[in-house]
């Protein structure tokens, strides 16, 4: 579950800082400085509204995982996050469009709002490694129940959800990639 919901926070931190770095240069309608702060504040604002939207589903769907059975279809990190990019990569393009587009009234506060919604699912996918961490299980969606895109982890469609070893699979709490030892 917190690799779909970490799959979408590099795109967008990325696409916000190039936006902010671009926006930057445009002095827009109100100025550099007054642009800067107001990115600022949105940066801080959408990272905790992100970070703690939803928190109660989250954290009743985790209470009530159960053992994911011998027919439940679970993939790799890899084909979730690459699913998930390639079925909003639209809205990925929109968002840094709009956040450029912003500059020549707001420098640089599109970027940093953009940034902050990347940075704030980054904090959620934290805040579900730990709860993995305190269950001693990996928290899955089944993939049924994620639509084509990706899908939401939390969606009317996800039902419960499926739970693993700390060591099943190939990502670790968090959604981050599973560092394996080299073999000497």
């Amino acid at each position: 579950m917190a690799v779909v919901v970490r799959a979408g926070a590099a795109p967008l931190w990325w696409f916000g800082v190039v936006a902010a770095g671009v926006g930057a240069v445009p002095e827009g309608w109100t100025g550099r400085r007054i642009g800067v702060f107001a990115g600022a504040a949105l940066f801080v604002v959408a990272a905790a509204v992100v970070a703690l939207t939803r928190r109660r589903r989250y954290d009743a769907l985790a209470r009530g995982a159960s053992r994911a059975g011998k027919y439940d279809v679970l993939q790799d990190r890899a084909v979730t996050v690459r699913n998930w990019r390639r079925g909003h990569r639209w809205w990925l393009v929109l968002a840094w469009a709009l956040a450029l587009g912003s500059a020549f009234a707001v420098p640089v506060a599109g970027g940093l709002l953009l940034a902050g919604c990347g940075t704030g699912l980054r904090l959620k996918a934290g805040w579900l490694g730990r709860r993995e961490r305190a269950l001693d299980s990996l928290l899955w969606v089944r993939v049924d129940w994620l639509d084509g895109r990706g899908g939401r982890p939390v969606g009317k469609a996800v039902k419960g959800l499926r739970g693993t070893g700390i060591a099943a699979g190939d990502a670790a709490p968090g959604g981050t990639r599973r560092r394996t030892a080299a073999l000497v």
